[in-house]
């Protein structure tokens, strides 16, 4: 374990639960939703996985939504594969998606082209990661 570890895979749940929040705000939340791609995320040193969809008419106040479990009612278009620590570094603007998958530090299926349309619109995300790193877990940053 690198010094820029979770310390649990419930700490890592808590601060992508706040990534996932900062990105269903308004700034994000209504180009993601508008593109509606389907992802799958497996951590695999975790042993962890969430599924995230744009959020459907009549979940008000939501644009995106997220499931720490595969028991969901919707398939992925996009299954990306990566260690907590490739997330990580992602968040904080550290780990070029192209070049990670490249070199198979992160596995992916599905369409992927729709996945990478989608960088642009979360990389406003990257600062306020850092930021939240910063002020909640120093122990993360990169």
């Amino acid at each position: 374990m690198g010094s820029s570890s979770f310390r649990s895979p419930s700490e890592f749940r808590e601060v992508i639960d706040q990534i996932f929040g900062l990105m269903d705000g308004p700034e994000m939340g209504p180009q993601l939703r508008d593109a509606d791609v389907p992802q799958r995320f497996e951590f695999e040193d975790l042993d962890l996985v969430v599924n995230v969809r744009a959020a459907r008419s009549g979940e008000d106040g939501r644009y995106i939504v997220w499931e720490w479990s595969d028991d969901v009612d919707w398939e992925p278009k996009v299954r990306m594969e990566m260690s907590s620590e490739t997330a990580n570094k992602y968040f904080q603007g550290k780990e070029n998606i192209a070049m990670a998958i490249a070199r198979r530090r992160i596995k992916t299926g599905g369409d992927i082209k729709a996945a990478l349309a989608l960088i642009p619109v979360v990389k406003p995300v990257f600062a306020r990661y850092v930021e939240l790193v910063e002020r909640d877990y120093p122990h993360l940053k990169v």
